[in-house]
């Protein structure tokens, strides 16, 4: 029996992820456009992981130049100045608040995010959403770690537990973790994950549906 949903954040209950996209481009716009295009379609290939991970692989492999602590730092404080306001005021996935308005008392609610861990709890607070959840988790810790910090912490088996991702990133940290996972798929377009055959909705108004399909015993 389902007694939890992980949610993920951008993709899934914000409708933000071509904020991220935008910034990502904007921060290194005085590199060449080929350049530029390499670093959006590595952002885009690995959404879900977190900045912090994502300026030090752009330095190594892409940028091919050390990545001084300064710089780093002076990065991850440009993106944030870019996307918190951005997000806040993102629309919402389609069905997001009434699910959770609904189903508050039926499940514990969580989200699971590659965004700071602080920028997070900003974000989610300025939008209004804190009432709705137990637990608002954020990197620099991998979803996995998260997962598994959450079921330790309220008691929950793996089969307790959905994750509501976006991601190839989400579908990782939810199989290392043995919880179920429901793939927001936004468009039929998009590449499948890699060895996941579960079920997927285009927004959150199919989430109810969703779950009940999959809670129900099979006979």
């Amino acid at each position: 029996m389902i007694k939890a949903i992980a949610f993920d954040f951008d993709g899934v209950l914000a409708e933000s992820v071509e904020v991220k996209t935008k910034a990502y481009a904007k921060i290194f716009e005085h590199e060449n456009e080929d350049v530029i295009q390499k670093i959006v379609a590595y952002h885009i290939k690995h959404a879900g992981v977190s900045r912090f991970e994502k300026f030090k692989t752009i330095s190594r492999d892409i940028l091919k130049r050390p990545l001084s602590n300064n710089t780093f730092q002076s990065l991850c404080t440009r993106f944030s100045k870019l996307v918190v306001d951005e997000v806040v005021a993102s629309p919402g996935v389609e069905g997001a608040w009434k699910f959770l308005e609904n189903n508050k008392k039926l499940y514990s609610f969580f989200v699971v995010s590659g965004t700071p861990d602080e920028e997070l709890k900003e974000i989610i607070r300025r939008r209004g959403m804190e009432k709705f959840f137990d637990e608002i988790l954020g990197s620099p810790k991998t979803k996995d770690i998260l997962l598994n910090q959450l079921m330790q912490k309220y008691e929950l088996k793996p089969a307790e537990m959905v994750f509501v991702g976006d991601a190839e990133t989400d579908w990782i940290g939810a199989r290392k973790t043995g919880v179920r996972f429901i793939w927001r798929q936004i468009s039929k377009q998009e590449p499948p994950l890699p060895g996941f055959n579960g079920p997927s909705i285009p927004s959150m108004a199919y989430l109810s549906t969703c779950l009940s399909e999959i809670d129900t015993p099979k006979t």
